[in-house]
């Protein structure tokens, strides 16, 4: 990106968002919008690609900390100062210098502001024009209860940006090659004297690219790019959650000019189970018991997650809605591990009675009729 393209954009302005935005509320303004100009979701819309890209780079700068303060920082440091085309710098400096193409290629504290963009962008000093990282790319994937218990392998179809497949990202046709620009001598850039100030712009030959191509690649034009459809598998890892966003590193757009590949963000959406439940790195599951079974006790067999079932014991006189931990039978951790079984008693009464089973509650109302579990609760109530 040049530099004049990188004073003008406004990322706070592409995703919505105010200059104060917390990172929460980047990311989401950063999901809504991806999933709204995917590429794949809008096949009909030429535009769309674009969009998701810009979209991608302002999210890239903005949700890293480091990136973001120096993005707000050169930005503030020039504000109107910087007129396309000419102007003045700020406080009489000279721009070229400035930015590193000046003929002493110094800066501000001694330090190239050039550095500072190549620093956001994946490359240092002038290189950063010449190379560029990958787009990040977000997709989406669906995963069982149980898949998202013990982790799972998908496959993703993505679309990205790639170097044309004819010319091999030269921008050339096959049999030629490109030449170093002989106006900027492959620097990629322009410098304009103003008076006593010098502008450096992108080059207007070879538009920032170092090269010029005098036998253009029929396929991409002369641009060196084109568009890859290719499938990556990834892992998803154990214990995930819905609408947790994972990252692959270095399996994004492929980088321009030698700079590195983009990440992929794959938002997991798990489906529910029909027993099962997760409370962090622990499954939960309500088990029905009888009145008589809390009430004196019992062994009861609890299913587990993808294993063999295991015996928890209920004491006699267990309340209704009471939960028990069995050690080692939860979602898999990612240090290998596992959490635990979180197994919560409902005492189930039962709709019907047949007449045996009527007389003998009768009989046991009878017997503990001198048992009012209510006897205090509306003195409790008037708080005395």
């Amino acid at each position: 990106m040049s530099t004049k393209d990188y004073l003008e954009k406004d990322y706070y302005k592409v995703l919505g968002v105010s200059k104060t935005a917390t990172q929460d509320e980047i990311k989401q303004a950063y999901r809504k919008l991806a999933r709204a100009n995917h590429p794949d979701a809008n096949t009909a819309d030429p535009k769309a690609e674009e969009r998701f890209k810009e979209i991608s780079e302002a999210y890239s700068v903005l949700s890293d900390e480091q990136r973001r303060k120096e993005y707000d920082e050169a930005r503030s440091l020039f504000g109107g100062a910087y007129q396309p085309g000419g102007g003045t710098g700020p406080g009489g400096f000279d721009m070229g210098d400035l930015f590193g193409h000046g003929p002493t290629g110094g800066g501000v504290g001694g330090e190239r502001l050039s550095d500072l963009f190549g620093g956001l962008f994946g490359g240092r000093g002038r290189t950063s024009t010449r190379s560029r990282r990958g787009a990040d790319v977000e997709t989406e994937t669906t995963l069982t209860f149980s898949e998202a218990a013990r982790g799972a392998t998908r496959s993703f179809k993505l679309t990205s940006d790639a170097a044309c497949a004819s010319c091999k990202g030269t921008g050339a046709r096959a049999g030629s090659a490109p030449r170093m620009c002989p106006t900027c001598s492959g620097t990629g850039h322009d410098s304009t004297i103003l008076g006593g100030f010098s502008l450096s712009e992108p080059c207007s030959q070879c538009k920032g690219r170092g090269l010029v191509v005098d036998d253009p690649c029929p396929v991409c034009n002369g641009s060196g790019r084109g568009k890859s459809t290719r499938t990556v598998q990834t892992r998803i890892p154990a214990g995930v959650s819905d609408g947790q966003r994972i990252r692959i590193k270095g399996k994004g757009a492929p980088g321009e000019h030698g700079g590195p590949a983009g990440d992929l963000y794959v938002v997991v959406h798990v489906q529910p189970h029909p027993v099962f439940g997760k409370t962090g790195d622990n499954l939960t599951i309500t088990v029905p018991v009888t009145f008589p079974e809390a009430a004196l006790g019992a062994d009861v067999r609890v299913p587990t997650l993808n294993g063999m079932p295991v015996t928890v014991k209920i004491p006699p006189g267990t309340p209704n809605g009471r939960t028990f931990r069995v050690r080692g039978k939860g979602a898999d951790r990612r240090d290998g591990t596992k959490g635990d079984l979180l197994v919560t008693v409902e005492v189930s009464v039962p709709k019907t009675l047949s007449e045996d089973a009527r007389a003998a509650l009768e009989k046991f109302r009878a017997a503990t009729a001198d048992q009012d579990p209510r006897r205090d609760l509306e003195t409790r109530a008037k708080g005395m």
